[in-house]
């Protein structure tokens, strides 16, 4: 797939600004800003200018004098593809920008594919696939925790793993390959004893990251935070106090909200998705049935359910909230589940055993909203901020098939199957393992992933 062509294209957002840039990759990039850029200061010609650093120049065509600009000159393999490369940042003007493209052209330089630059910087061997696609997921990054995930999956951080892991098993195949060539001699080159070890770690680690791959989409798309409980109890009210938004209609009227609303919202660098949803009571409204139902998926779906209690209504009724959220937690032990009573500021008939791990709340108040965000941070889950965490799906199917022929191949062990056998299965998790990173891959799948790039990156 690597082109020889060379390429150009308009890095900076299209439209009208104060600088642009204009980025060239490939072998003719400096003959062709030999012709058309003179340098303002020192040296004469361009091919005089010294490498990796940025002069003051000026874009000609002939006598026409198109625009004063800074061009940073980059030599083979000191690049970011691992081509000869240049970056000109010249002056905003859309006439510009297309007038310096058209020179280009006119040269024959071609424009640059979606993400051609990092593809070429990737078959270049500058960066694996994995860190490839970490710049996409860096320039899409819209909250601090998005920005750490992409630039730890772009410095390399869960590839230096999985290359590890892939090596490892590179050598026991290898040595097991060595042992079939010798098989009349019956002689062990591969340690079963650590053989097994090594499947074991291989399997606790890929698993690890597989878990974790809820978690890290979560983050990436937006925790999600379910609002629940019975009809009127302030849901809709609590989702618009959150966002600052009239995002729902709210409504004295029981069974307002029969679908699901969501809004994102970022809280201290998370982004969360919450999610106002149908009350939830006996009803023979179809269309409000549907809406229930719905309810009931997105408490399965969330990390977070804010379960809301009117504390103006009856001893009686209270008391049945409370069984239904302890039912809840019985049911998904693993979820956080925050008891909310609602409509404080009226006469309401809480008592201190109805308060106990519950948060009450006015939802015109700005203080009680802060206090909810506070505990929804409170309650977030930690179990996987210390380590790696992958967000990509092709990463999460790769690692699935890797882990599903390592376990292959621990079964084929304890049952003593022929190791021509196993070899077969342990090949296919180093492929699996192998396609992470790239180190094998196919043509369709990199245009896949590099299409998906923004111009000029």
């Amino acid at each position: 797939m690597l082109s020889e062509d060379t390429i150009a294209v308009i890095s900076s957002p299209q439209g009208q600004g104060a600088i642009s840039v204009i980025r060239l990759s490939g072998d003719k990039t400096h003959a062709v800003l030999e012709k058309i850029i003179k340098p303002k200061v020192g040296q004469k010609k361009y091919s005089e200018l010294k490498n990796n650093r940025n002069y003051l120049g000026i874009i000609h065509h002939k006598d026409e004098i198109i625009d004063e600009v800074v061009i940073s000159k980059l030599i083979k393999p000191n690049s970011f593809t691992g081509e000869d490369m240049a970056e000109i940042f010249c002056h905003g003007s859309i006439y510009i920008q297309n007038r310096i493209m058209e020179l280009l052209s006119d040269s024959g330089v071609r424009s640059a594919n979606p993400g051609e630059f990092s593809l070429r910087s990737y078959l270049n061997g500058k960066m694996d696939l994995i860190q490839a696609e970490g710049i996409s997921e860096l320039i899409l990054s819209n909250t601090k925790a998005n920005h750490r995930l992409a630039m730890n999956q772009m410095r390399g951080g869960i590839s230096s793993e999985i290359k590890k892991l892939r090596d490892e098993l590179v050598k026991f195949s290898s040595l097991i390959e060595l042992e079939l060539d010798f098989s009349e001699e019956d002689v062990e080159f591969a340690s079963r004893a650590k053989f097994i070890s090594l499947l074991n770690n291989v399997e606790v680690y890929i698993s690890s990251l597989i878990d974790s791959f809820r978690y890290g989409n979560s983050l990436k798309e937006g925790i999600p935070v379910s609002i629940v409980g019975a009809p009127n109890v302030g849901k809709s009210s609590l989702l618009n106090s959150i966002l600052n938004e009239e995002k729902a209609i709210t409504s004295p009227i029981p069974g307002t909200t029969r679908d699901v609303i969501e809004d994102t919202f970022n809280l201290k660098g998370k982004l969360f998705r919450f999610i106002d949803t149908a009350g939830i009571r006996k009803t023979d409204d179809n269309i409000e049935k549907i809406g229930i139902s719905r309810t009931m998926e997105c408490i399965k779906k969330s990390e977070i359910i804010l379960f809301l209690v009117d504390s103006t209504s009856s001893n009686r009724k209270i008391d049945n909230q409370i069984q239904e959220i302890n039912k809840l937690k019985r049911k998904y032990e693993k979820k956080k589940i925050i008891t909310i009573f609602t409509k404080i500021d009226l006469k309401n008939n809480l008592n201190e055993s109805f308060k106990s791990n519950s948060i009450t709340i006015n939802t015109k108040d700005q203080k009680d909203i802060l206090e909810i965000k506070d505990k929804i941070l409170e309650n977030l889950n930690t179990e996987y901020s210390n380590q790696l965490i992958i967000t990509n799906t092709r990463h999460y199917s790769a690692l699935s098939l890797a882990r599903k022929e390592i376990n292959e191949v621990q079964k084929g062990l304890k049952k003593t199957v022929p190791m021509d056998l196993l070899s077969v299965d342990l090949k296919q998790a180093i492929y699996h393992l192998g396609e992470i990173t790239g180190e094998v891959t196919n043509d369709e799948i990199l245009s896949n992933i590099f299409s998906k790039f923004c111009i000029g990156k």
